[in-house]
């Protein structure tokens, strides 16, 4: 540094120049000049050298080069050579001595402050982007981490500002800080407990972007699009967009359904209430019928009654068995849940191949359609209330 300031004396000597020979006028004409060098070294570092680092950065075979050295990140960089250039030339017009320099020297160091915290904050927005660009780190909400890990380099830069412009010593501003550390809990409060919670969340996997979420008590029920400190977005069915802050959904319940989505099949299980008066032996026409159909298994054909439910029973779940969107390797079945004055409720258990929302509806819709339909050809009839028919369904034999 001593070298650079002793040639700089050295040419501004040469071109007649001298610090003690200048006015107050000339000193400040000639930090006027020095300043508009300064910017224009930087200007041009922006207009030349950019393009250049970025196009080498090009021919990388690696990625996180082109992310790391990012059009933000290499000007903010450019924005700290006035600084480095003022810094070295102020000595030369000013006396170190005089309260112009220390105003001066001050200003730059304010200035170089604030460049310093929006390169870091641009440091570690480009390193979140790199971050989420591998497969084992989108499922973790870490957008949240970044946003707390910027607010504190922030918070040191507004520290250092206050402690230069005080000329007091940041450590003091800091222990003073800890006697308002409960005004500091208040104001903060949502972003240490989103902080937290984003931790909690991640750790435990219990939520990720891309994850379809319901949580009732906010009229939540969609895609989860951003997990932030403060606010986690959720995109419902109907594009409508709900924020629910991330404790919530650490102290709160809500359902993922996450496992679904990554599971073999997606669910079905949905009841019909059958009529109680419709359930009955089957005549000996019907039963020679569903041997015929095959229906009724040949080797229990030797029976002396069939009941038309348990029949169909057993004909529904060979449907679903045969049925292409059905998961044969998942749990199936059609079983009879608790009889009430609303009928008896033959229930359809089983996951479908497709978990794809409206494939899934089609599927599950085309089963309960059939389901229905078929009823009547074993004699039954779904419970209704007040059809103005209650005579029992004729048998298709008879």
């Amino acid at each position: 540094m001593n070298d650079i300031e002793q040639q700089l004396g050295e040419f501004l000597a040469n071109l007649g120049i001298a610090k003690d020979d200048l006015g107050i006028t000339e000193k400040y004409i000639l930090i006027g000049v020095l300043v508009f060098i300064a910017f224009l070294v930087d200007y041009l570092c922006r207009l030349f050298l950019v393009p250049v680092v970025k196009k080498l950065t090009r021919k990388t075979q690696v990625k996180w080069d082109d992310y790391i050295f990012n059009d933000k990140m290499l000007n903010n960089a450019c924005h700290l050579i006035p600084a480095i250039i003022l810094s070295i030339t102020l000595p030369m017009v000013l006396d170190v001595d005089s309260d112009a320099y220390a105003v001066f020297m001050k200003l730059i160091e304010i200035y170089l402050v604030i460049v310093s915290v929006k390169l870091i904050c641009t440091f570690l927005t480009s390193l979140y982007t790199i971050t989420s660009e591998y497969e084992e780190m989108k499922t973790h909400p870490l957008k949240g981490v970044y946003q707390m890990l910027k607010i504190i380099v922030v918070s040191i830069g507004i520290i250092i500002i206050i402690a230069n412009l005080i000329e007091k010593s940041p450590m003091s501003i800091l222990t003073g800080l800890g006697a308002s550390a409960a005004i500091l809990m208040l104001v903060f409060k949502d972003s240490i407990m989103g902080l937290v919670s984003g931790v909690q969340l991640s750790a435990n996997d219990m939520l990720a972007p891309g994850d379809w979420i319901s949580m009732p008590k906010y009229s939540a029920d969609g895609i989860v699009t951003e997990v932030t400190l403060t606010t986690v977005k959720v995109r419902n069915w109907d594009n409508t967009i709900i924020t629910v802050p991330p404790y919530a959904l650490v102290s709160d319940s809500f359902q993922n359904w996450r496992g679904m989505q990554e599971g073999d099949g997606r669910r079905v299980k949905r009841s019909v209430s059958i009529d109680m008066r419709t359930i009955r032996f089957c005549t000996d026409e019907e039963t020679e019928y569903f041997i015929k159909k095959g229906w009724i298994n040949k080797d229990e054909s030797a029976k002396d009654k069939f009941i038309n439910l348990s029949v169909f029973r057993s004909f529904m779940e060979n449907y679903l068995r045969n049925n292409p969107d059905v998961n044969k390797n998942m749990t199936l079945m059609v079983r009879q849940l608790q009889s009430s004055s609303e009928g008896l409720p033959i229930e359809i258990y089983c996951f479908t191949t497709d978990k794809e929302w409206i494939k899934y509806e089609k599927v599950q819709s085309d089963i309960i359609d059939y389901f229905i339909a078929m009823l009547p050809q074993f004699g039954l009839k779904v419970f209704q209330r007040s059809t103005g028919d209650t005579s029992q369904s004729q048998s298709i034999a008879g």
